[in-house]
């Protein structure tokens, strides 16, 4: 397993959180806060433009 550094999760209304993190290689991860053995994984160019997409509204239709 990497050495990921996590950041404080994410909550929206107290539910619902997840949690980003880094390691030394550049790599980024998500993951489902207290499941962090179970990963995404992509580059931080592709962690930020899903994170810009999903900010901009693109993803409403699946929540």
């Amino acid at each position: 397993m990497p050495d990921i550094t996590w950041e404080a999760p994410f909550c929206q209304d107290g539910s619902n959180c997840f949690r980003l993190g880094t390691d030394t290689d550049g790599n980024a991860y998500i993951a489902v806060a207290g499941a962090e053995d179970r990963y995404l994984t992509d580059t931080h160019d592709a962690l930020r433009a899903l994170i810009a997409e999903i900010k901009s509204g693109k993803a409403d239709h699946l929540l």
